[in-house]
């Protein structure tokens, strides 16, 4: 088992689902995902593994964070998370400190679940305004701009916003360096894109091993990219050392 570093800048947390036979069955199985930001501003793979369940769960991630706990990871500065029911409260039960912060990838992905192909290029770009707005009240306004253009279509995503708002705006409290390793360093979902690429490679995996062998030999190639940390990451760093004082006493 990987010992890790004591503390990670940011952690992402994600799921991939793969058809497993199991016992004669085709059984879709979550396959976790963890991707963390080193104090040094480079990016480790921190775990990947495959649930007993159907489906991804709060329940599910709290045995995910309480492995990485027992690993040596003690604290976490952000995690980023999708929005599944129950996941903060998860993180709160092991890393009680940890801020938490809806991914801006998932919010958008679930945006477009209610928009036909043609017009999720627009819709896209009319989101911009609202998580790259310099303040939380420019974030306001670009949300009720949005609103204003999108609602008579697509009312279904200015409610998705406004009900997920507590855990889209802490960045705005943080300076600009911070959001930008936040969001520039989301590279879960480049990852997941990535390792999906290999998976659709078989319809069903005969058994969990096959699994591992494949994701493996997939990471291996991936993390030789992973040769320098983040742009700008001094700058980031010198922030977070503020405005996660305790923190850093660990």
């Amino acid at each position: 088992m990987l010992t890790l570093d004591e503390v990670f800048t940011i952690v992402y947390l994600d799921a991939l689902y793969v058809n497993i036979k199991v016992s004669g069955r085709v059984s879709k199985r979550a396959v976790y995902v963890v991707l963390g930001l080193t104090m040094e501003g480079n990016k480790m793979l921190l775990g990947l593994g495959i649930g007993e369940a159907e489906a991804e769960g709060a329940k599910f991630w709290l045995k995910v964070l309480v492995d990485l706990k027992n690993r040596g990871l003690k604290d976490i500065l952000i995690a980023c998370v999708d929005g599944l029911t129950g996941f903060p409260q998860a993180i709160e039960a092991v890393y009680p400190d940890t801020q938490v912060q809806l991914c801006i990838v998932h919010l958008i992905r679930n945006c477009l679940c209610y928009v036909p192909w043609k017009d999720s290029k627009a819709v896209v770009v009319d989101l911009k305004p609202i998580y790259q707005a310099a303040t939380l009240a420019e974030a306001e306004v670009a949300l009720e701009t949005f609103a204003a253009k999108w609602n008579k279509h697509y009312p279904a995503i200015s409610q998705i916003w406004p009900r997920d708002w507590d855990d889209i705006v802490p960045p705005f409290d943080s300076p600009m360096d911070i959001r930008k390793a936040i969001y520039t360093t989301n590279a879960i979902e480049s990852l997941n894109r990535s390792l999906s690429k290999v998976i659709k490679t078989k319809a069903v995996f005969p058994d969990e091993e096959s699994v591992f062998k494949l994701m493996y030999l997939a990471m291996n190639n991936i993390a030789k990219r992973w040769t320098r940390p983040i742009k700008n990451w001094r700058a980031a760093l010198s922030h977070f050392a503020i405005l996660f004082l305790e923190h850093f006493k660990i």
